[in-house]
């Protein structure tokens, strides 16, 4: 029981970390306020893990950053077989 409820809790993480994600790229094409508050949160929460991937994998093409895709496709790698793998060995036990 206890390991169906951390994977349920880690797929809803996932679930918004992509949402934030998902606001933050939506933010990056409308240029909203800098000093808004919501834009300051979402900017904080996925800037540390674009960084990370710019760092190592050069990421901007043509005037477009491809960072916030590759955490998205990293998240539903995550989400779809980690969280699954632990579902399923909470399961069988």
């Amino acid at each position: 029981m206890f390991l169906m409820a951390v994977a349920q809790i880690l797929h809803i993480l996932i679930f918004v970390y992509t949402l934030i994600i998902i606001a933050g790229a939506v933010f990056s094409f409308v240029n909203p306020d800098p000093y808004n508050k919501l834009v300051q949160i979402v900017y904080r929460l996925t800037e540390p893990v674009y960084s990370f991937i710019r760092r190592r994998i050069p990421t901007a093409y043509g005037g477009l950053d491809f960072a916030p895709m590759i955490v998205l496709l990293a998240l539903v790698f995550i989400d779809e077989f980690f969280v699954n793998l632990v579902v399923a060995y909470a399961s069988r036990i």
